[in-house]
């Protein structure tokens, strides 16, 4: 296992990884109320993987409701402050130190943190314990792609119980910087800078940033901080000729990324230190056509579910995650769509790192009442908050297909739900495009994304091409039964996407645990598979309407065999050969990109 610090955009140097070996138990009759409850221990299971994968050395695909997990951490109390931190635990937690309730949280994809210093036993042993409860049947909760169904069918895949991302303590001054988050306004040549302070309230504090790119210092700014906050814009020297202004932006061709050193200061000592990271990007929406860096910019995604065979949700490790975006640019994709996963944080520092684009896509959950929205709004705001900064995210989408509000277009309240959680994520985040409801019945959105999966290039021709007048192609019903739009909510010029196409399945080798594959085309050999790939490629790079494209998908997931790579990630035809179809120039249109 390699796991490098879970938060990279805050990082400090004193922590301790608690991912490895914990105790183990299920509780299928829920007989415990706490851990003195726990008479025994009879499983030891690998954290973060989930018990489901085998990598958990659980490997258990059974229905089970809860689950305990416990081990034993040497940390003696100090003069400072200790930390526990969960990366995402799925779905609801209770965490004690010592017998102590620590923590309680909800949601299956976000982070939390307890402050754990007044619990801490003298002696150095500290015992941590956790409960994570995760209804297999429970349709209302944001779930994904995880299988209600004991047995993984069509495009749903095994369950994630209980731990799946990172555990890890921190220590921390008595007074520490909790947040900091980053702004870019490239039109002013500014980077927002907002910072939270916690812990024990002093005066005369104040935070020092210096932000640099190589060797070369761009800034640095001491700021008052006011109420436990610092809010600030600094403003860079604009070079104003676009190739010196170039060299700061950052973009999938040259991901620059600008170096943070935080320290937080009482008058002039410093009581807290951190690294950071930002960078200058902007994206938007002008007329039909999606604007990176104030200029047209054609998306050439792929779909991914970000499943490993091995450990299921939770990556392998850190450099599983950055195999993963390298291999999405090796194929010559400039973006990924993170389909039905709030992906690990390490994920979005080497789609940073390294120059890939990223949209973000709320976890669906599968029934509509009171109670599903609420944890979606809930979780949804968590998980923008935790990745507002990262620059490789350029979309939010919350939700897809309209899952979880399956009668969108004749219910009212389920039309509000789509539509307030749009304007929910524009209030959170007003940098960023969201798509509402991706795929099809559109209302409130900034782009159209259309989900078809015909794989007769000639069809699609016929459905998308510049002689089908466009208040035609609006009206006219889509793959699925669904309209694109919903009524008004008639198209309003917004970029129009092919988000979902493709799906071709073609199993190069036998996996493990596969007895059926799935798929929306099939293909028996790889000259067949290579040919209806570049073709279907080439219409669609060709069609003016599309201002960028999403293919299903980038590796095979259980038996859904429709990757561009096997499940392991080796491809299944030369990178290079993809690469040229995703690549292939767009054929000059008048109006077109």
């Amino acid at each position: 296992m390699d796991f490098a610090y879970p938060r990279p955009q805050l990082q400090r140097a004193n922590w301790m990884c608690l991912n490895g070996p914990w105790r183990f138990r299920y509780d299928d009759e829920q007989a415990f109320a706490g851990p003195q409850d726990v008479d025994r221990w009879p499983q030891q299971i690998t954290v973060p993987y989930p018990p489901e994968s085998r990598a958990s050395g659980i490997a258990d695909q059974g229905f089970h409701k809860v689950c305990w997990y416990q081990r034993d951490v040497d940390i003696k109390p100090g003069n400072d402050r200790v930390l526990l931190r969960f990366g995402a635990v799925d779905y609801a937690a209770k965490v004690w130190v010592n017998g102590q309730l620590a923590v309680i949280h909800e949601g299956g994809h976000t982070p939390f943190a307890a402050d754990i210093t007044g619990m801490l036993d003298p002696s150095g042993r500290q015992v941590v314990t956790v409960r994570a409860e995760d209804d297999p049947h429970e349709l209302t909760k944001p779930r994904g792609k995880q299988d209600w169904q004991l047995e993984p069918h069509s495009i749903w895949y095994p369950r994630t119980t209980g731990i799946w991302q990172t555990v890890w303590i921190e220590r921390v001054p008595r007074t520490y910087v909790d947040k900091v988050r980053w702004t870019p306004r490239v039109e002013g040549f500014q980077i927002g800078f907002e910072v939270r302070v916690r812990g024990d309230e002093l005066d005369d504090l104040s935070v020092e940033i210096s932000l640099s790119h190589g060797e070369r210092l761009l800034a640095r700014d001491r700021y008052q901080v006011i109420d436990n906050e610092v809010d600030r814009y600094i403003v860079l020297s604009d070079p104003g000729i676009d190739d010196f202004r170039n060299e700061l932006l950052w973009s999938p061709e040259r991901p620059t990324l600008l170096d943070a050193k935080i320290r937080l200061l009482r008058g002039n000592q410093v009581i807290d230190e951190f690294s950071s990271y930002t960078a200058l990007r902007s994206v938007n929406i002008m007329r039909d056509r999606f604007m990176l860096n104030g200029r047209p910019y054609v998306l050439r995604l792929v779909l991914d579910q970000g499943y490993w065979p091995e450990t299921l949700l939770a990556a392998p490790g850190d450099e599983a995650l950055k195999r993963d975006v390298e291999l999405a640019k090796a194929m010559g994709f400039n973006g990924v769509r993170k389909h039905q996963k709030i992906e690990d944080p390490r994920y979005l520092y080497w789609a940073d790192r390294l120059g890939l684009l990223v949209w973000e896509e709320m976890p669906s959950a599968y029934r509509f009442t009171r109670t599903a929205i609420k944890r979606i709004v809930r979780e949804w705001t968590e998980a923008i908050d935790r990745d507002y900064s990262h620059p490789c995210i350029i979309v939010w989408v919350p939700f897809n297909e309209s899952w979880g509000v399956p009668e969108l277009t004749a219910v009212r309240e389920q039309r509000h739900a789509v539509e307030a959680l749009y304007h929910l994520t524009k209030t959170l985040d007003a940098t960023r495009p969201v798509i509402g409801n991706d795929g099809w019945e559109s209302s409130a959105t900034d782009i159209i994304g259309i989900h078809d999966y015909d794989a007769n290039t000639e069809h699609i021709r016929q459905r998308y091409g510049a002689e089908i007048p466009p208040d035609q192609l609006f009206d006219r019903r889509r793959p699925g039964g669904r309209v694109l739009t919903l009524d008004g909510y008639p198209h309003r010029g917004q970029p129009v996407m092919l988000t979902e196409f493709g799906g071709i399945a073609f199993q190069s080798r036998a996996e493990p645990g596969v007895k059926k594959i799935w798929g929306y085309t099939k293909a028996e050999t790889e000259q067949e598979f290579a040919k209806l790939y570049e073709d279907l490629l080439h219409t669609i790079i060709h069609t003016a309407l599309f201002s960028g494209f999403c293919y299903t998908q980038f590796a095979d997931t259980y038996q859904e065999a429709n990757g561009l790579l096997n499940a392991d990630r080796t491809p299944k035809i030369p990178l290079e050969r993809l690469r040229k179809a995703n690549t292939e120039s767009r054929t000059w249109i008048p109006g077109a990109l």
